[in-house]
């Protein structure tokens, strides 16, 4: 007996086969289409688990069989109906379909309910563009590439529980509405109608109170949790968003790489059959060295090329000027047309690698050079060039292109970083496979020349680095080699995404009273904001650790996405908002005054007082 089984249906669209010939069987489900062949009509009927044909006859038949027919001829798409009939074997089977060799005579046919035309082809290739599609989103999870990464999704958090469980992590619900903090993204707020002019915020991670939950003993947690956050939106960032959140008392650095890497390599071995060998362990520098990125996709070789030491002197402003000057080889592409690789020149300044220019070198299959700076350098400079490249994997010669960018390191590192991720795609290396790694021991903080003040690079309550949390202790609050002092992180990255991250906390309260006073908190601030944890940490806080996964990223690597939106049901557009139920929206005069508060613009976003600059008066 099916397990789909209930009283409408005894089996679904996508349940039966040959074997089942000789059944009479009840489905229920949408038309997917239905057309008139003159002797019989023929409908292919769809639910969540496939599609199985039906047949309506008509020669020969009696009163009530022809009436049948001519009912059948009369569903349009997405009618909602129920079938009753016996299966048999088809004559002119499909192959492509699970359900191909047989198909439904129906004896009885139902309308449970009519559609109005659907303003897109509920079909895997659809006419429907995106805005039209989010709006009328309940249409789309019907079509199978929307339907299936819901699916996907949920093999995810099944296989996450089921391997988190078998470890003894407890699941446990942290609150959503919490304190705001000053620290990270923008919050979203909530007004308390019960405490005028207070808001709550919306969680942009339960880092504190899974802190707490290590602190109340539970020794290992876990929980599959919305997340906040309001920051400019892309393919891969929502305005709410999913994390696979972990803590786990009395491990190391490498008890929670080791632990988790086994949760990811479960994953995708059971998903996709795909095997890792074990994940490389990469310090945060190397990856800025060798790729000019703390997320490197190691499908593919270019790594980056410093030629600081043979490119000055030569009175080319922008070399000579800089304090780090890095290349990077493109095999193959040394053919490129002069007007692709002016758009190369495009890329490199444009705002998503923002390079202030680009040089580069051409080796022409003869072994000649062509290159944009031809004015300032000799061939003796290119041999000089093309050696330093051919120290790295992958090599460079004749056919290809030396792309080279200078300034600032750590900026041109990063430029170059992203240059080479764009490049990758471009060239088609980016496609197929996985690649999985940990980068380890970032900085732990990022100095700011406008606040001259320093930032955490992740939050603070990451630990530093074992070996430098006595420098890190002895040092003033703005003393630049706080800068070299690395932080206890690690993130996982896989295919040049990164899908997960975290760190080993600090348990000890004058480490974290020291982290607070060189992130500018004075000691009332911390108090404020932090005097909870700080006062869990006088009743022995134990060592801990922890991280958190984005469960829509990974979800979009594992099922070869390019965006997060595929996998969540209802996602928001690029503005933050949800067109199909028109969300944010106004509320109400009445509902504003019982929450104590009011807006500076009216329901146009436009300004309500003109003379003010749109303020209430005082």
């Amino acid at each position: 007996m099916s397990s789909l089984k209930t009283e409408n249906r005894t089996h679904s669209c996508g349940e039966l086969r040959i074997s089942h010939v000789g059944e009479t069987v009840t489905l229920c489900g949408w038309v997917q289409m239905s057309r008139d062949m003159n002797h019989f009509a023929f409908v292919d009927l769809r639910d969540r688990y496939g599609i199985t044909q039906i047949i309506f006859p008509k020669d020969e038949a009696d009163s009530e069989v022809l009436e049948r027919y001519k009912k059948a001829t009369s569903l349009g798409r997405e009618f909602v109906i129920k079938i009753s009939g016996k299966v048999v074997e088809r004559t002119n089977k499909n192959k492509n379909r699970p359900t191909g060799d047989i198909e439904i005579v129906a004896e009885k046919l139902e309308i449970l309910n009519s559609s109005a035309t659907p303003p897109f082809k509920i079909e895997d290739q659809t006419d429907g563009q995106e805005e039209v599609r989010m709006k009328h989103r309940y249409l789309d999870i019907r079509r199978n590439p929307i339907k299936d990464a819901l699916l996907l999704r949920n093999k995810v958090t099944r296989y996450v529980r089921e391997y988190l469980g078998d470890l003894d992590f407890c699941e446990i619900e942290t609150p959503v509405l919490i304190k705001s903090t000053p620290e990270g993204a923008r919050d979203f707020v909530v007004p308390s109608r019960m405490n005028p002019g207070q808001f709550y915020a919306l969680p942009q991670s339960p880092q504190t109170f899974k802190q707490l939950l290590m602190v109340g003993g539970m020794d290992r947690y876990f929980q599959i949790v919305k997340c906040f956050r309001d920051e400019e939106l892309r393919a891969d960032r929502q305005p709410e968003f999913t994390q696979i959140d972990c803590e786990m008392s009395f491990v190391s650095q490498n008890d929670v790489l080791t632990l988790f890497e086994g949760m990811i390599r479960h994953i995708f071995k059971s998903i996709l059959g795909h095997e890792f060998p074990a994940f490389q362990r990469m310090e945060y520098s190397e990856a800025m060295d060798r790729f000019g990125i703390d997320k490197p996709d190691l499908r593919y070789d270019m790594e980056l090329v410093e030629l600081t030491d043979v490119s000055k002197g030569k009175n080319f402003k922008m070399f000579d000027d800089a304090e780090y000057v890095v290349a990077m080889c493109c095999k193959g592409i040394g053919s490129w047309s002069s007007k692709k690789v002016k758009d190369l020149e495009k890329k490199a300044t444009g705002q998503e690698v923002g390079a202030s220019a680009l040089v580069w070198l051409k080796i022409n299959p003869d072994g000649t050079y062509e290159c944009s700076a031809k004015k300032f350098f000799t061939d003796e400079d290119y041999v000089k060039w093309v050696e330093k490249a051919n120290q790295k994997p992958g090599g460079c010669g004749p056919g290809d292109l030396l792309l080279i960018i200078a300034g600032k390191k750590l900026k041109t590192q990063e430029c170059m970083g992203k240059f080479r991720h764009l490049m990758g795609t471009e060239l088609g290396l980016r496609n197929e496979g996985f690649r999985a790694l940990w980068v380890v021991n970032f900085p732990m903080l990022e100095w700011d020349e406008d606040d001259e003040r320093f930032y955490a690079k992740h939050h603070p309550f990451t630990s530093p680095w074992t070996d430098d949390i006595e420098t890190m202790v002895s040092l003033d609050k703005k003393d630049p080699k706080l800068g070299d002092v690395r932080a206890n992180a690690y993130d996982m990255v896989i295919n040049g995404v990164e899908v997960g991250g975290g760190s080993v906390r600090i348990f000890d309260r004058a480490l974290q009273e020291k982290v607070f006073d060189v992130l500018g908190f004075t000691k009332e601030e911390a108090q404020a904001q932090f005097g909870f944890l700080m006062g869990a940490f006088e009743y022995g806080a134990p060592p801990h650790a922890g991280l958190a996964f984005g469960l829509d990223r990974l979800c979009t690597i594992i099922g070869g996405k390019t965006t997060i939106r595929d996998f969540i049901a209802f996602p928001k557009n690029n503005m933050g908002r949800d067109t199909m139920i028109n969300s944010p929206a106004a509320i109400t005069p009445a509902q504003l005054a019982e929450l104590s508060i009011d807006t500076t613009v009216d329901e146009e976003g436009k300004a309500k007082g003109k003379a003010n600059g749109g303020y209430p008066s005082a």
